[in-house]
């Protein structure tokens, strides 16, 4: 199935702390999450250790929000939240 990453996506990725790659990855190999309003959604844990905004975090979880469309992935939204899992 072909994976569309919508700007909006990478924007929030950006801003967020992840890249494509591991929005891609997320898609493919992380745990189904529960979505609203129809979406779909996949979430997986990273090692991370490294500092963001001046706080040290292990690990850092990713969640994708995803619609299917004509047997393609459309996203919607990233989200990423830094602790340990």
């Amino acid at each position: 199935m072909e994976i569309q990453i919508e700007n909006h996506t990478l924007e929030r990725a950006e801003e967020r702390g992840t890249n494509e790659e591991e929005i891609r990855d997320t898609i493919l190999t992380g745990v189904e999450i529960p979505g609203k309003r129809g979406r779909l959604g996949k979430a997986k844990v990273y090692a991370f250790n490294q500092n963001r905004g001046n706080k040290y975090y292990e690990e850092k979880r990713v969640e994708v929000f995803y619609v299917i469309e004509d047997s393609t992935i459309i996203t919607v939204t990233v989200y990423v939240f830094y602790g340990k899992w």
